[in-house]
């Protein structure tokens, strides 16, 4: 017959095992992935983008995919020095692109490159897309948002017309409201980031915070 003392070492140990195997213990890992501070340099640290960033993906941590932000920038800046001709036409490049931490199909691609003017409204668009006040011309659907806003440089260089385009998961109804003013709110985030990274000259005329709907 085993002794108290034996058994009381037994049942303890039998305790410490199935507390393991429960996962009643606190875990001690880390979070994976980057915060909404920390992702894409940070471009959507305040509130309202943290708020925007979270529903789209689906969670508070991210994982860069394929964000080229000094390449984007460096671009703003060369179509900035360079001269414009009709057959003169960059093509935007990868500013942030980001997937849930946790993994899974949703991601976000933040696109930003030079074009020669903000597009006119398009009435045709007002069962698809909502248009916003930032910028020269702000516009979501449910999948993609645009925005446009002047960017001066110090001369030698001259004005140019930064277009943010901001894809989100493909997944989502074309009615969502909710969504739209989500990716206008990251499309804003990202170009008042780019902006400030360029140093743009003046009032760029890009709204703080989340966009106000245009009126009609």
């Amino acid at each position: 017959m085993r002794s108290a003392p034996a058994r009381t070492a037994a049942a303890l140990a039998v305790a410490a095992l199935l507390t393991s195997c429960s996962g009643g213990g606190a875990s001690t890992e880390e979070p994976k992935g980057l915060t909404a501070a920390e992702a894409c340099g940070g471009f959507a640290k305040d509130t309202a983008a943290t708020t925007a960033l979270n529903a789209v993906l689906g969670g508070d941590r991210f994982e860069d995919n394929l964000s080229k932000p000094d390449k984007a920038l460096a671009a703003l800046r060369d179509a900035a020095a360079a001269p414009w001709a009709d057959s003169y036409r960059p093509q935007p490049v990868t500013y942030c692109g980001l997937r849930p931490g946790e993994g899974g199909e949703k991601d976000l691609k933040i696109e930003v490159g030079a074009v020669k003017e903000a597009p006119e409204v398009d009435t045709r668009l007002s069962d698809k897309a909502t248009y916003f006040t930032s910028g020269l011309r702000a516009y979501s659907s449910s999948g993609l948002g645009k925005l446009y806003f002047s960017c001066r440089l110090k001369a030698p260089a001259h004005e140019i017309v930064v277009e943010t385009s901001v894809w989100g998961p493909g997944d989502v109804p074309e009615t969502d409201q909710q969504q739209r003013t989500r990716l206008i709110t990251l499309a804003n985030a990202a170009a008042r980031d780019v902006s400030a990274k360029l140093g743009c000259q003046g009032d760029d005329g890009l709204a703080t915070g989340v966009p106000t709907k245009a009126r009609a």
